[in-house]
């Protein structure tokens, strides 16, 4: 097909008149069998690239993609255009996605989106051999890469299947964000004579600006003063999900059209706020990184980072979800530069710590490698034996996997992992060598927060685009600096807002009585914990009587009318009579009962020192029962407790309360952890 004849199709089609030199270049290499590294700028439409030869195949496109709201998009985009096209993502029922699958066998479809983690699921790895597969696609391929900066282990499957295709199937690799470090990573990956496409990254309608601030609180206040002033609408970043909710109550607080938004939310919410952001419903919506990958919206005007990102490739990956249309964008970094008592700069304390999470220890695979010695187990099995997090084994379980330590075997449809007959020793080089690199990227990114010359050089060369262009898009060259005046109206509202902001506690669900509670604070972020801590552990006696205060405030604004027949109270681990004589004060001023039966059936631990879900349930299954059941039919009871970590303890008891026939449980305690998941 020349580009001619092409053009005709693309035109019936999708619709455009002509494809830009490079989108045809990269095309044309496809429809000619080949394997291609494309590394274009967000913008640059490259998902064409795959759409269009996807539709001239015979047989059938599979793309591996990270991004759902990008594969959402996508496939209803297509499906409008008469194009057939199925996604298979955790987000949808199991009857859909085998429904996909089963299309996809029997040929009834041209393009199949698939999230890489779906290829553990042992239905996709038996159909996989069935279909009739013309081109594979990995969108955002750095992923695949150790050194990239989102690398995930379960990517790696995605170059398995490929090993296993005719050299002359094409496969298209795309990524906007690639160092020449990944780039050969990912061209040795995918082998073969791969041909790569790399184009400029400079983005003229950029505008960088860092502001330099001494406390989180000039951060909020800035925002706050200065939010109104930036054009259109945009996004916020923050570090932490935590800081999704402060930010976003702060805004709203202020009268600002905010949302929050992260990882931990339901799909149904995400979906919600996705869709809010592409009709302008707020002018800023607040997240993790979580949002933004894959959302085709061209009008962002504005992108602020509370949080230092870890590295440039990231920042240029994250801001470069602004001004697509090409339209000017404003991009906006807070730094706190304020030193702590060890001289460590307050905003290098969360980058360093993810870098310190990023690989688990050299115990952790040990403990894994040891266990496995013994027997073949599963994932939840070798959990309960170690106490990892399940993300820490996804990575401990991929990098055995690589180096043929263990292997994995299926057992009566469960998958199970053994240790491997004369495995190898365990070879931490690279994991010495990559926590290096992840250092020399923070590093780089404190760098461009202390330059005095132009930033989007700095970001474009990083990227590997040495370009001899005129950056001139920034604070340091033609752009007039932002500076802190903080209004005395937000500072007064800001600590109006600090006395009135109470975290719920999601822990209601339909199987139970239990309804979202709701916390005085956050036990990390301001002096609750300290107040807990000292009556705890250094016996400063009871709880003091600002948490009391802080607490019934709590309630009462986030169930002003709520009338409870009976407080009862969870009995504590190592709390003494901390917990009973702080109800005692709660019943009293709410005039309400107070019940001591409430009582442990069994020894439990202190929640803190469990890692995993599934060790805090254990923890407390079965462990509570209630002396009087009676007392509790048709009761609205108010359930304390004082410190909030994974809601294992709370929902265990809303369970074991709720056969016994109680109306309504609302929980309520002094403190909820920061990272406690939920």
């Amino acid at each position: 097909m020349n580009r001619r004849d092409a053009e005709i199709e693309l035109k019936k089609k999708f619709g455009f008149e002509r494809f830009h030199d490079k989108q045809w270049t990269a095309i044309n290499w496809l429809l000619k069998g080949k394997r291609v590294l494309l590394i274009e700028k967000t913008g640059f439409g490259k998902s064409l690239c795959y759409q269009f030869p996807a539709t001239q195949f015979h047989g059938l496109t599979v793309i591996f993609s990270p991004l759902v709201a990008l594969m959402r998009d996508q496939v209803d985009s297509l499906n409008k255009k008469g194009i057939e096209a199925r996604y298979i993502i955790y987000e949808q029922s199991p009857e859909k996605n085998s429904q996909a699958i089963k299309e996809a066998i029997d040929g009834k479809i041209k393009i199949l989106y698939i999230a890489p983690e779906r290829q553990e699921n042992q239905e996709w790895i038996e159909a996989v051999r069935q279909m009739k597969i013309s081109m594979v696609v990995i969108d955002e391929a750095h992923t695949i890469s150790v050194w990239g900066h989102d690398f995930r282990p379960s990517f790696r499957r995605i170059i398995n299947l490929i090993k296993l295709l005719p050299d002359n199937i094409p496969v298209l690799a795309t990524t906007a964000t690639a160092t020449a470090k990944v780039q050969k990573d990912i061209e040795r990956q995918i082998s073969g004579k791969i041909l790569t496409l790399r184009g400029n990254l400079i983005r003229d309608n950029f505008q960088l600006y860092v502001i330099k601030v001494s406390s989180e609180d000039e951060k909020l206040i800035w925002i706050a003063d200065n939010i109104n002033e930036l054009e259109g609408t945009g996004i916020i970043y923050t570090g932490t999900r935590v800081n999704t909710e402060i930010y976003s109550r702060w805004l709203q607080f202020s009268g600002i059209e905010a949302t929050g938004y992260n990882a931990g939310l339901d799909a149904n919410s995400r979906k919600e706020v996705e869709s809010g952001l592409m009709n302008n419903k707020w002018k800023a919506i607040i997240s993790t990184n979580a949002l933004g990958m894959g959302i085709d919206k061209p009008d962002i005007r504005f992108i602020i980072h509370t949080q230092i990102p870890s590295s440039p490739i990231h920042y240029y990956q994250e801001i470069g979800r602004a001004g697509r249309d090409g339209k000017p964008a404003k991009l906006i970094l807070f730094y706190n530069s304020a030193k702590d008592e060890n001289g460590i700069e307050e905003d290098m304390k969360l980058p360093k710590a993810f870098i310190n999470g990023s690989r688990p220890s050299i115990e952790n695979y040990t403990q894994v490698i040891n266990c496995l010695k013994d027997c073949s187990l599963t994932e939840e099995q070798i959990l309960k034996m170690t106490d990892l997090k399940q993300n820490q084994f996804k990575v401990i379980k991929a990098d055995l996997i690589e180096q043929g330590i263990i292997k994995e075997v299926i057992y009566s449809t469960k998958k199970n992992y053994e240790y491997q007959y004369d495995a190898p020793e365990l070879n931490t080089k690279l994991f010495e060598e990559l926590r290096r690199i992840k250092e020399e990227e923070l590093n780089a990114m404190v760098q461009y927060v202390n330059l005095d010359s132009s930033r989007m050089k700095f970001l474009c060369e990083y990227l590997g685009d040495s370009s001899n262009k005129n950056y001139s898009n920034c604070d340091n060259t033609s752009l007039k600096n932002y500076f802190l005046n903080p209004s005395g109206e937000n500072i007064k509202r800001l600590s109006d807002f600090r006395k009135n902001y109470f975290p719920e506690l999601i822990v209601g669900n339909s199987k139970s009585k239990l309804v979202n509670g709701v916390a005085a604070g956050y036990y990390g972020v301001s002096n609750i914990g300290s107040a807990l801590n000292r009556s705890k552990y250094k016996g400063g006696g009871d709880f003091p009587k600002f948490l009391l205060k802080l607490t019934l405030k709590a309630l009462r604004k986030k169930y002003p009318r709520e009338k409870f027949d009976l407080l009862i109270y969870v009995p504590p681990t190592e709390s003494g009579d901390l917990v009973r004589n702080f109800a005692e004060k709660i019943a009293s001023d709410l005039k309400i009962p107070l019940s001591h039966d409430l009582v442990k059936t069994g020894d439990t631990k202190p929640q803190k020192i469990f890692n995993n879900s599934i060790l805090k349930k254990d923890n407390v299954k079965g462990k509570f029962s209630f002396q009087d059941p009676e007392k509790l039919k048709d009761k609205t009871v108010l359930l304390f407790d004082n410190i909030f970590d994974s809601g294992a303890t709370i929902k265990e008891i809303g369970a074991m309360l709720t056969k016994h026939g109680v109306k309504k449980i609302i929980p309520i305690v002094i403190a909820r952890t920061v990272g406690g998941d939920i």
